[in-house]
């Protein structure tokens, strides 16, 4: 089941839909055995839009999946097993993997199991896969928008490169063609300290994404 955070969330939600009091929101969504479907989304962090564009699959189509497959028993590397065996994508096999256990509240949103912290951000770019890779690739390109020493520790050009921050951090990214002149880059930053801490990052990718966007353009 999703965590009391989760819970105040689509409280307020229900609130804002039906006009409700907090008290009577939180009664009738505790009336129900399972939280709606139409709540994973919500509770995942990220679309069915997306997830369905980058797997093939929406969030009620993974949940169905994995707990047919006993996924709610199992650890995190387990559960990413799971997932990888339908071909995903290796950053989309973390999000997906991710997702799940929130709605199933194996964790809460932006925590691990191991209890640290990670965010995630996506954007997508007005630039073909590559220019927008090798604006991750190049240290004389990360120098006109990231505004940060990282070091690059792998990659696989023009899909997926990790990062290393100098204060022990790590990110995570995975790029996607979506035409001849357009692209998304989707980070996910990990090791973080607390939910502050993965708030604060969340926020600056946002700031950085719209550095990039200037970087990248014709």
């Amino acid at each position: 089941m999703p965590t009391e955070k989760d819970l105040k969330r689509l409280v307020r939600a229900r609130m804002k839909k039906t006009g409700e009091s907090y008290t009577a929101a939180r009664a009738q969504l505790l009336k129900k055995k399972e939280y709606d479907r139409s709540d994973y989304a919500e509770i995942a962090g990220m679309s069915d839009a997306s997830v369905k564009e980058a797997t093939g699959c929406t969030w009620e189509s993974w949940v169905r999946t994995l707990d047919r497959a006993g996924a709610m028993q199992k650890s995190h590397g387990e559960i990413a097993k799971l997932v990888a065996f339908f071909k995903t994508p290796s950053w989309w096999t973390q999000m997906v993997t991710v997702g799940y256990e929130r709605i199933r509240g194996l964790r809460e949103k932006g925590q691990l199991r191991d209890g640290v912290y990670q965010t995630s951000k996506s954007r997508t770019f007005g630039a073909d896969v590559t220019r927008v890779y090798d604006a991750f690739a190049s240290a004389a390109m990360r120098k006109r928008w990231l505004g940060e020493d990282v070091e690059v520790k792998s990659a696989t050009a023009p899909k997926r490169m990790r990062l290393a921050w100098p204060d022990g951090t790590s990110v995570v990214v995975g790029f996607v063609a979506k035409g001849p002149a357009k692209s998304s880059a989707a980070v996910q930053h990990e090791k973080l300290p607390s939910r502050a801490a993965a708030d604060a990052a969340k926020r600056a990718w946002g700031e950085r994404f719209d550095r990039l966007a200037a970087v990248v353009s014709p």
